[in-house]
């Protein structure tokens, strides 16, 4: 009788123990996936903030491009302007070079003139003289 009040104690400590460490088992995998969630959750919000940080530098980055294609749009078009005022400047510049080769030829044949008729004109003395 005793030896079986004793093997019955044994048994029923046993089973407690079991029992405990199911339920400690238990707890901690309530606290593992307790953590597991924390974790998962922390590192989802840490993505997240990393996701609307690239996501306003893309707008910031759109917005920049929009800016800088009228800008270029702009000074294409300022340069254009400009090209055209250097080529009309330049074309200018040849009329005047023209201007002034057609002056020299007139100079060079109004010379050319005026030695021809200062020669006749001597000549025209020189035979009234003789």
């Amino acid at each position: 009788m005793l030896s079986r009040l004793l093997k019955e104690h044994q048994s029923k400590q046993t089973e407690r123990k079991e029992l405990q460490g199911e339920r400690k088992e238990e707890g901690r995998r309530r606290e593992a996936i307790t953590a597991a969630t924390c974790l998962t959750e922390a590192l989802v919000d840490h993505l997240n903030v990393g996701v609307a940080k690239a996501y306003v530098n893309q707008r910031k980055l759109d917005h920049e491009v929009k800016t800088l294609q009228v800008q270029a749009g702009q000074f294409s078009k300022q340069t254009g302007q400009w090209i055209s005022m250097v080529e009309g400047f330049n074309q200018a510049l040849k009329e005047i070079g023209d201007v002034e080769n057609w002056a020299r030829s007139i100079e060079m044949d109004m010379r050319t003139i005026a030695t021809a008729l200062e020669y006749v004109h001597k000549g025209q003395l020189t035979s009234a003289s003789s």
